[in-house]
């Protein structure tokens, strides 16, 4: 068996029992609480519990005690946190001009809701999922992201029950996930620019009362989209300033080999 094909199995096989996990988040969440009978803190040791599968197979598959390292957490914190702060101005400065503040969200809740969700959504799903793949088998980036993506997608789908609204929810998450993995890529695999974008767009989301789903308005996606751009061409600009090639080219799109 070729490595490529170990890692992506060990891959899979590790993401299945995280995600058959996370299907029974709240039952977990609600064991843990008789305990600790704090629901912010129950959410975060639930959320590392149904994640072992993904921290054995981050072992198996690099063979080193470095878990932080492999799912890119020992970067710089510092740059990613002032990256994402520059890269999200243009949603959090529409949100001021064309929005009221949400005084409704419990401190609990928003937390939830962006510092939790934007962690380890990221480190699941960019750090694990498709980072393992992409830095550990001979697969491009398409191969690698496209099953992530999907899932990721799908993941965000109960938000709505409306078909065509649903539709639109799968299309913005799914691009959404492309667009973080690019960036973890880009920014020398530090998880920590797309965790805090992440945290960032939803806590924007979230103080402006925008949507009640992924999928937004008309004004809000300008400014999403804004951001979006501002990501994009810093990050080209700092890789040109510093004579540094982009990762994802059309060398690197189906297969590294």
């Amino acid at each position: 068996m070729s490595r490529t094909t170990r890692n992506i199995i060990i891959t899979l096989i590790c993401f299945l029992g995280y995600y058959f996990a996370l299907e029974n988040f709240e039952k977990v969440m609600l064991l843990i609480d008789r305990f600790f009978n704090y629901r912010l803190l129950s959410s975060f040791i639930t959320y590392i519990i149904i994640g072992i599968p993904i921290f054995l197979g981050t072992f198996f598959i690099n063979k080193n005690f470095n878990i932080f390292n492999s799912l890119g957490l020992s970067k710089n914190i510092l740059k990613g946190l002032l990256l994402a702060m520059i890269f999200t101005l243009p949603m959090f400065i529409g949100g001021l001009i064309f929005y009221k503040f949400n005084t409704e969200i419990s401190l609990a809740n928003l937390i939830a809701s962006t510092i939790l969700a934007g962690l380890f959504e990221e480190l699941y799903f960019r750090g694990f999922l498709f980072g393992q793949i992409f830095r550990n088998t001979k697969l491009g980036f398409i191969p690698s992201i496209i099953i992530g993506a999907i899932v990721f997608a799908s993941a965000h789908l109960y938000q709505s029950q409306d078909f065509s609204i649903m539709t639109g929810i799968f299309i913005t998450t799914f691009l959404g996930a492309i667009f973080f993995a690019w960036l973890f890529v880009e920014w020398d695999y530090n998880l920590w620019v797309p965790i805090f974008l992440h945290t960032l767009m939803n806590l924007s989301w979230e103080l402006f009362n925008v949507s009640d789903n992924a999928l937004g308005n008309i004004t809000s996606n300008i400014f999403r989209c804004l951001t979006i751009a501002v990501a994009i061409i810093l990050t080209i600009l700092f890789k040109k300033k510093h004579g540094q090639k982009l990762t994802i080219n059309r060398y690197t799109l189906l297969s590294k080999i």
